[in-house]
């Protein structure tokens, strides 16, 4: 099998604290060759300078404002970001975790935040690592107001075709995560089996977004196999034909 990258997955996490070491081995072990570490917030995305230093050869990072924390981010956090971004341009390969997310609150605040990561990201020249919920109204309504120049990864994407053919006209991946092995998620198999495979990229998201049979469990990305796996199993290409894509993929959207 080819090799495979994990294109979203929360590392640094606490979670891994007690056996980094040990998954980092055993992913290497199966074909996992790197892991893509998002930011969520100002102070872990400091943290995750150091973090790169330690396991430069299996992490890449990048840094943003999930929108599940903005109630601790201070007023003047964006610019912080921006500002930290600028400084370590040569150190990130995207921007993000950023996006909407229509379960949390003050949703004006978080389509203008999300627009200011839009910004950031033409003038550095990175894609964007986007987070949605029940939002991709307002997520079009975002790159209508700023169009997204460099692409990026829609992540842990659900929806429908004429959703995903939208996005993928600006030049984004679609993320493919554990909701394909769920049986409700058969909306969403369809559209990922029938839109060009060069636009998947897989992740993980863990620790969260555990595989169906896995609930309440602390995702891994040792999880990435499977996901390969229900991948395989809806497309109609050869198996390591969909392995060696979505790597390949991965390794252009964020120039590898």
């Amino acid at each position: 099998m080819s090799a495979l990258i994990d294109s979203h997955c929360h590392f640094d996490f606490s979670a891994f604290d007690d056996q980094r070491e040990q998954i980092i081995e055993q992913c290497k072990a199966v074909g996992i060759e790197r892991l893509i570490v998002p930011g969520v917030d100002l102070m872990q995305c400091l943290a995750l300078i150091k973090f790169k230093e330690q396991y430069a050869d299996f992490i890449d990072i990048a840094f943003g404002l999930h929108p599940y924390f903005l109630d601790q981010q201070c007023d003047d956090a964006m610019n912080q970001l921006a500002a930290l971004c600028r400084q370590h341009r040569d150190l990130i390969i995207a921007i993000g975790e950023c996006g909407i997310d229509r379960n949390q609150p003050e949703l004006a605040s978080q389509s203008q935040l999300f627009i200011e990561h839009i910004k950031l990201a033409n003038e550095l020249e990175l894609p964007l690592i986007v987070h949605h919920r029940q939002s991709h109204d307002l997520i079009q309504a975002a790159f209508k107001k700023v169009r997204p120049k460099f692409g990026g990864i829609i992540h842990a994407f659900s929806g429908s075709e004429q959703i995903a053919r939208y996005y993928c006209d600006l030049g984004f991946k679609l993320g493919v995560g554990g909701i394909i092995s769920y049986a409700r998620s058969h909306k969403t198999q369809q559209t990922l089996a029938s839109i060009p495979l060069a636009l998947l990229v897989l992740e993980t998201d863990a620790p969260s977004m555990p595989l169906s049979g896995a609930q309440g469990q602390d995702n891994s990305p040792l999880a990435l196999c499977e996901i390969l796996s229900c991948l395989q199993a809806i497309r109609a290409e050869p198996a390591e034909q969909v392995c060696q894509q979505v790597y390949q993929s991965t390794k252009d959207i964020f120039r590898i």
